[in-house]
């Protein structure tokens, strides 16, 4: 059997989940929003924290939630669910089923076993949309945040990406329409997402599940909001003297500033997207929120310099300090930002 989904328009982007919403979006509901709109609508930005021995490596640093693409959905009222299907025959049997209806599919897996993408690294909660398949070849294609245009993949690599066999996964995750109406305004649908984003940063504590829908081998640890930078910033120093510190400041420096993220550790984008929301409602968002996400960006790019420098010397006690200074001020930035948005309210 061959499927191909034809008319589906991708916008390429600097972030894989608010491209694959956005081109989800655009096709179920007509909506045509920015990826920064969308991201902010999702209250996609976060601090999110993971520790534990079943990671690679054992400290990670991330900076949206594991929930914006469903969030987005909430906050505009539109029913769209996601879930995971533990059994790979059965995942892969719903989805090849939904795209055969002619429906485009959101998918998530380990971006390192796409065979169509360069980057090799481990990158377990890669978001992208399934338009067809081809029985004869094994071949599916993919819309993914690079190009407009559809990517080839093996069902070998789909199946292995979208479960992989070791390290994080999220169990062949899928998302699905189920009704395309929109039911809360664009005005709306900012305030909720600001309030939601705000009240989770300034919360903190841990975070839902084990690391926000990511499952692990082994005790895992993960705390959100800005406490959850001010743990990470206690903890890098220290990352000096273990064997992985190299492994350690790379990869969280890609993180923040690299791992298709718009730079920042997604910053940019929701500074974005809270000057959208000030010309679109100048009462729910205060005149320099833009500019502090900013210069919240522009702290967590300088940290990832100085981790990239430290990944290249360990022992390089200046490096750490240095990233570690930056996370701090990253922290105190978005602790006011996210305070003058819960007070304007």
């Amino acid at each position: 059997m061959r499927v191909r989904i034809e008319g589906y328009e991708s916008f390429p982007g600097d972030h894989c989940g608010s491209v694959a919403m956005r081109g989800l979006l655009h096709h179920y509901c007509g909506l045509e929003l920015p990826e920064p709109v969308v991201f902010g609508l999702g209250a996609g930005a976060t601090s999110l924290y993971l520790r534990g021995p079943g990671l690679d490596p054992a400290a990670m640093f991330f900076g949206r939630t594991g929930s914006m693409e469903q969030d987005v959905a909430v906050h505009l009222q539109i029913d769209y669910r996601e879930q995971p299907e533990p059994d790979d025959e059965r995942a892969w049997q719903r989805v090849r089923d939904e795209v055969a209806a002619g429906r485009p599919t959101m998918l998530s897996g380990d971006i390192f076993y796409l065979d169509y993408r360069e980057f090799k690294v481990h990158f377990p909660a890669h978001r992208f949309v399934l338009l067809g398949f081809d029985d004869d070849t094994e071949q599916v294609w993919i819309a993914d945040r690079i190009r407009p245009e559809a990517e080839v993949c093996s069902y070998r690599a789909l199946f292995l990406s979208r479960n992989p066999p070791e390290g994080l996964s999220t169990k062949n995750l899928w998302g699905r329409f189920h009704d395309v109406e929109v039911g809360r305004d664009l005005v709306g649908a900012t305030r909720k997402a600001i309030a939601t984003c705000a009240g989770a940063m300034l919360a903190g504590g841990d975070a839902v599940g084990a690391g926000a829908g990511l499952a692990a081998e082994g005790e895992l640890r993960s705390v959100q909001g800005v406490n959850a930078a001010r743990i990470f910033a206690d903890d890098l120093p220290g990352f000096a003297a273990r064997e992985d510190a190299s492994w350690l400041a790379q990869f969280n420096a890609s993180a923040i500033e690299k791992f298709g993220n718009g730079g920042g550790n997604f910053r940019r984008l929701y500074a974005g997207f809270l000057a959208w929301a000030r010309d679109l409602d100048p009462s729910r968002v205060p005149e320099g929120a833009p500019e502090l996400a900013v210069s919240a960006a522009d702290a967590w790019t300088a940290a990832a310099t100085a981790l990239f420098r430290a990944s290249d010397d360990v022992t390089d006690v200046g490096a750490w300090n240095e990233a570690s200074h930056h996370v701090r001020r990253a922290a105190d930035l978005e602790e006011r930002l996210f305070h003058d948005l819960a007070q304007s309210a």
